[in-house]
C-alpha cells in the first residue's frame, strides 16, 4: 500500500477489518469480538434513544390534543358569555331609548305645566290689579277664540294647552293590531 492509501479512512478501516480476519490469532479475535460488542451497544443506545424521542414526541402531541380540548372549551364558555352580554346590552338599550323617551315626554310636560302656572299668576295678578279687562292674546294668535283671555272665562279651563301622548315599549303595530 503506498502512503495516500494508508492516511484514508477507508483504507485504515479496511486494513483493520482485512488484518483481523487474515490473522488467526487470539488477541485479534478479541478485537473483533470487542468492535463488535460496541456496535451492538451503540445500536442498542441508537435504538433506545429513538424510542424515547418517541415517547416525547408522543407526550408533546397528547399534550396539544389536550390543550387543544380545554382551549376550545374555554372558547364556547367565551362565547356563550358574549351572547349573553349582546342579549343583556340590547335589552338595556332598547329600556334606555323608551327611558329617553319618557324623559322627553315628562320635561314637556313640566314645560307645559310651568307655562300654566305662570299663565295662572299673571291672570290673578291683573285680576287683583284691575288690569286687563278686555282681550288680552297670551297665545300669540289674532281673533277670538282659544288662547285669549277675557277675564270671564274660568282660568283653569285652558283648552288650547295640547296634553302630551304617553311614551311605551308598544309599536305602531301593538297599539293598532296590526
Amino acid at each position: 500500500m503506498n502512503k495516500t492509501e494508508l492516511g484514508s479512512p477507508t483504507s485504515n478501516s479496511s486494513v483493520l477489518t482485512t488484518g483481523l480476519l487474515n490473522s488467526g490469532s487470539e488477541s485479534d479475535l478479541q478485537q473483533r469480538d470487542l468492535l463488535d460488542e460496541r456496535k451492538r451497544k451503540r445500536k442498542q443506545s441508537n435504538r433506545e434513544s429513538a424510542r424515547r424521542s418517541r415517547m416525547r414526541k408522543q407526550q408533546h402531541l397528547d399534550d396539544l390534543a389536550a390543550q387543544v380540548t380545554h382551549l376550545r372549551k374555554e372558547n364556547g364558555h367565551i362565547i356563550a358569555g358574549i351572547a349573553v352580554t349582546t342579549e343583556h346590552y340590547v335589552t338595556i338599550e332598547a329600556e334606555n331609548s323608551i327611558f329617553r323617551a319618557q324623559l322627553l315626554e315628562l320635561n314637556h310636560r313640566l314645560d307645559s305645566l310651568n307655562e300654566i302656572v305662570d299663565f295662572v299668576e299673571s291672570s290673578s295678578f291683573e285680576m287683583e290689579t284691575g288690569q286687563g279687562g278686555g282681550l288680552v292674546d297670551y297665545g300669540g294668535g289674532g281673533g277670538g277664540g282659544g288662547g285669549f283671555y277675557d277675564g270671564g272665562m274660568n282660568t283653569l279651563n285652558l283648552g288650547f294647552y295640547n296634553q302630551p301622548i304617553m311614551a311605551s315599549a308598544y309599536t305602531a303595530g301593538d297599539v293598532f293590531n296590526c
